[in-house]
């Protein structure tokens, strides 16, 4: 009943938000009347405040038309190369009519960007995506609005989830040999078990695996996310964040996590910071500075697009990761698509090497839950693991941004190509780690690397100047332990 009470006031507000869009039009345009009266300015940014708070935010594009590789411009061709019920495996195609620049571009890594399944579109990688396709060849998960997906394609769950990665893994081993999988935020779970369990089989598995701010392990260093879900229910969450889809969507009656409602919760943890975001917005129109309201009304198409997940994978979700721990408690069974439970054995992984990297002040996914990946590989050796911590980056900060761009990026880069067979290795990417120093910080040994970065603004309020700082990271190699071959 919420959901329909939802799109019913959504119904009525979206004419007067179309109003308020084009008197503030008409208010800004100095060749009309209403543009040159005292108050035009104020009213304008007023009007164009309410568009934006009342109007409806659909998927944003890519829009990644070219990409600059040195002096050469690629032009960059986005198409659906697998299209699942639930996710489409997009390619980001890269064309050059310079000769040399194609025999470069056929030999380098290709790598599966698995996109998180929490609330935003894909797209909130754009910025990863486009950085990637400088040096590899971009694959990423685009998962759809579960209330466009119709009843007839069935449910979908954690295990269909796990059961996708493993099927895009193959689709890139069977055309390019293999691949190097990167997953931000929520999928480092479901990757970890898909790898696992191919591993188990006795499968090709990924060249190399990088695991950004995931809850592996949502009991060490537990944020506000991960107190909510562990102190209530799963009862509760189905009582009360549960809905079925409305009648004018193809999925109607389909059980559903509202986007409205995930929308409403990412507001409520910071209400301050974008209120006060919104104001910049009014004075930034006030002013003239297009370039500050430019910025905000980017970071809000985006942030306000929010997609409805299915609620079969959301509770499954809740309950395996966040409550019940079974990846880290060695109890996770997963249903593969003939119906038969499989064990999720990390510690069956060998052939793959690990690099996980954390935010010193991620608050949504605090430090140690990446870096608990270590503590379950333990079939991979130890100078296949890489653990990176970027200090002063929070969440979004390490993979968008300046932190993104000069920090982390570099090591991916190097891990991946230290992972690809017959990769040649640029003297400046090698530098990038420096030798281990004498620092006692155990378990692990420590490379400081000192870089001059500016945090983006999403990593701790939503539009805010990023002010430049020299910073310290850590590229930490987990110390070499004994193997534990015993089952979990």
């Amino acid at each position: 009943m919420l959901y329909q009470i939802y799109e019913t006031q959504r119904s009525l507000i979206e004419p007067f938000s179309d109003l308020a869009q084009m008197t503030a039009k008409l208010f800004a345009n100095p060749m009309l009347p209403l543009g040159q009266t005292p108050l035009s300015q104020r009213l304008a940014a007023g009007f164009d405040l309410v568009h934006r708070l009342g109007k409806d935010y659909e998927k944003p594009e890519f829009g990644i038309r070219t990409v600059d590789v040195g002096d050469v411009h690629l032009a960059i061709h986005e198409r659906v190369e697998v299209s699942k019920p639930f996710c489409d495996l997009l390619r980001f195609k890269r064309f050059s009519d310079d000769p040399e620049t194609l025999t470069r571009l056929k030999g380098q890594p290709v790598v599966l960007l698995v996109a998180p399944l929490s609330g935003h579109y894909a797209t909130l990688l754009r910025e990863t995506v486009r950085t990637l396709l400088k040096d590899h060849k971009v694959y990423i998960t685009d998962w759809k609005n579960a209330r466009l997906v119709p009843m007839a394609e069935g449910d979908f769950h954690l295990d269909d989830y796990v059961n996708y990665v493993q099927e895009f893994i193959r689709y890139l081993q069977d055309r390019y040999g293999n691949c190097h999988v990167m997953s931000v935020c929520q999928p480092t779970v479901p990757v970890l078990a898909a790898i696992s369990l191919m591993a188990s089989r006795g499968e090709k598995t990924p060249l190399s695996m990088t695991m950004m701010g995931g809850p592996i392990d949502a009991r060490k260093s537990p944020t506000s996310v991960n107190n909510l879900a562990l102190h209530r229910s799963i009862e509760w969450f189905e009582n009360n964040v549960i809905y079925r889809v409305p009648s004018n969507f193809p999925a109607a009656g389909r059980r559903v996590y509202p986007g409205f409602l995930q929308h409403a919760g990412f507001i409520a943890m910071n209400p301050d910071r974008h209120a006060n975001s919104h104001y910049d917005y009014f004075n930034h129109l006030i002013v003239g500075d297009s370039d500050s309201a430019d910025a905000h009304r980017q970071f809000y198409d985006e942030y306000n697009a929010v997609l409805d997940m299915d609620a079969n994978y959301y509770l499954e979700t809740i309950k395996t990761v966040f409550q019940e721990f079974n990846l880290v408690n060695g109890t996770w069974e997963i249903r593969n698509p003939q119906g038969v439970k499989e064990l999720v054995r990390p510690q069956d992984i060998k052939d793959t090497g690990l690099l996980t990297i954390e935010g010193e002040l991620d608050d949504i996914s605090g430090c140690g839950q990446t870096r608990a990946a270590h503590d379950l590989c333990t079939g991979i050796v130890s100078d296949e693991q890489r653990h990176y911590e970027v200090k002063g980056a929070g969440h979004y900060g390490i993979f968008s941004g300046s932190r993104w761009r000069k920090q982390v990026y570099p090591v991916v880069k190097k891990f991946i190509l230290d992972h690809q067979p017959g990769a040649q290795r640029p003297a400046a990417a090698a530098a990038v780690v420096a030798a281990p120093s004498t620092e006692e910080l155990a378990p692990v040994a420590t490379a400081a690397v000192e870089v001059e970065a500016a945090e983006s603004g999403r990593a701790n309020a939503p539009v805010s100047a990023a002010a430049s700082a020299t910073v310290q990271a850590r590229v930490q190699v987990p110390a070499p332990r004994k193997r534990n071959t015993k089952r979990r």
